[in-house]
């Protein structure tokens, strides 16, 4: 017997009338969104970050897609059915799914993608989230052939997927930019170059027209989309800010009708000038430190690691330096997420911080570290916010008697930095959640992980039970041995969480279409502007 997920008239229906989004349009319209960074590359299965992702779900569609809310709608394909034991989905294509050259969006597209991703030579930072998929990981290691992997074309619209085991969080997962599509004849045509103004193919509801590095990307309407008619607008500019300030400023101009980030210490300002244009909701993610050090460091040791985690004092971080749009952390996995009833978080989550910094100092000499002996170098991406919190955090270190260093680097080579294994003593970094599930924080820091176990830590206890957790069906006895394996990192932490995320955005009153949601996922396919 199958558990079969249809088109959905009814699901489609409710979106059209959702919020009057898909009214029809008297005059072309012109979206300019303001953006956290540039992208560090268009072909979304090398991409990695938030601000990549949001560019990503307007030129490409998955079989799967996020709807206004970030629920999980028909995609690229319009029904699906996944087999009794949940080991085969099988997807049928929309029979409109054209590409922006207007041929046919096919299930071996789909199959050229995954097999893509999976192949070595792609580097693929995130390949390993595909690997319950049937022989994704061996296929990526080089131990079979592309044939051999679990994603078949079994006809021109009908794609199945067959994985290792059970897995609750699948099409949420495909909701990821690595579940869109690439289109192989452009792939295989232009090979890296693909990816370029000019050569792009897209399914999704926008067009790449073109790239200016660190001025704007424009994205037009792609006229092949199966939903062009639904969509409003015209033209996508997407821009740039490292500095939140600035897009405050272009914002309260009208030059820009949205912005994906806020300036913390501008948060009063904002409320009182602004108003409801000023959106804050809760958003699945980690703020936190990865701790790495070089050999022989005395980072390497975890009584040095809990003593400068004891001593940070996280209520002061959301208080006063992100004024309120973040939260105190305690946990890698934010607490509220689907699939966990039995969250762990860091034992002296309710200590006097008087008394955790009276912990920290008797760790520290334990550890064989007199007072101001030790210094460590803490490193950020350009933003004030990080700024701010790096500095604080610096400050609270003084208080145990370890001195601080500052590094700051440009947003778009930061995160390759450390995925290539850049030397540094503590980063900053954040995880927004890919879909609503405990492993997705805690794979991170797998020992095989390269391009996100930023401090290169590894456990072999832990591995273990990251490894049982993929196997089991039982979602009790799953969350049981995730928190297991929660329990050991934040015993070691090789990683410091410090806050749980809030997304803060600006919306202009001349937006329609744009709704809170956990993902913080706002697709311009629904978006509309007021002129």
């Amino acid at each position: 017997m199958l558990k079969t997920f249809l088109k959905g008239a009814m699901l489609a229906t409710s979106l059209t009338m959702a919020g009057g989004v898909f009214a029809s349009v008297a005059q072309a319209q012109t979206y300019n969104r303001g953006n956290d960074t540039d992208p560090t590359t268009l072909d979304h299965q090398k991409t990695s970050t938030v601000a990549e992702g949001h560019i990503m779900r307007d030129l490409q569609e998955g079989l799967v897609a996020f709807g206004p809310k970030a629920e999980i709608v028909p995609g690229a394909a319009e029904s699906w059915e996944i087999s009794e034991d949940g080991l085969v989905y099988t997807f049928k294509l929309r029979e409109d799914g054209k590409w922006s050259n207007g041929e046919p969006v096919t299930a071996e597209d789909f199959v050229f993608t995954f097999q893509r991703i999976q192949d070595p030579a792609t580097a693929a930072p995130y390949a390993n989230m595909h690997y319950i998929i049937k022989n994704a990981e061996k296929l990526n290691k080089g131990e079979v052939d592309k044939a051999e992997l679990g994603v078949k074309a079994i006809d021109e619209r009908t794609l199945e997927i067959t994985l290792n085991e059970p897995t609750p969080y699948f099409l949420g997962l495909l909701t990821h930019q690595t579940g869109l599509p690439v289109n192989k004849k452009s792939v295989e045509e232009h090979g890296e170059a693909f990816s370029r103004p000019g050569n792009l193919v897209s399914n999704g509801a926008f067009m790449l027209e073109s790239f200016v590095p660190n001025d704007k990307i424009v994205l037009k309407k792609n006229p092949h989309y199966h939903a062009a008619d639904e969509v409003k607008l015209e033209t996508v500019n997407i821009i740039p800010f490292e500095d939140r300030a600035a897009c405050l400023r272009r914002f309260e101009a009208g030059e820009i009708h949205t912005c994906s980030d806020l300036a913390a210490e501008q948060m009063d300002y904002m409320k009182q000038n602004l108003g409801d244009q000023v959106r804050i909701a809760p958003y699945l993610g980690t703020y936190y430190l990865p701790v790495k050090g070089k050999e022989g460091s005395p980072l390497k040791d975890k009584r040095v690691r809990r003593a400068l985690s004891l001593v940070i004092d996280r209520d002061f971080l959301a208080k006063d330096i992100w004024r309120d749009t973040m939260l105190p952390g305690y946990s890698m996995v934010p607490p509220g997420i689907d699939n966990y009833n039995d969250p762990v978080f860091l034992e002296f989550k309710e200590d006097d911080l008087l008394d955790r910094e009276d912990e920290a100092k008797r760790l520290l000499e334990e550890a064989g570290i007199k007072e101001g002996e030790l210094t460590v170098e803490l490193r950020y991406n350009t933003s004030e916010n990080h700024k701010n919190t790096m500095t604080a955090v610096g400050d609270m270190f003084k208080n145990i008697g370890v001195n601080a260093t500052y590094v700051e680097m440009e947003g778009t080579g930061y995160f390759n930095y450390m995925k290539n294994d850049g030397a540094f003593d503590i980063s900053r970094a954040g995880w927004i959640g890919d879909y609503s599930d405990p492993q997705n924080f805690l794979f991170l820091f797998e020992t095989d992980n390269l391009g996100f176990n930023y401090p290169r830590w590894s456990n072999a206890e832990y591995d273990k039970l990251m490894a049982e957790a993929a196997k089991e069906t039982d979602l009790a006895a799953r969350s049981k041995i995730l928190a297991q394996a929660e329990t050991i990192l934040l015993d070691e932490e090789p990683a410091i969480p410090v806050l749980y995320y809030a997304s803060g955005s600006l919306v202009s009153n001349k937006v329609s279409g744009w709704e809170d949601n956990l993902q913080n996922a706002h697709r311009a396919r629904y978006i509309s502007i007021a002129e």
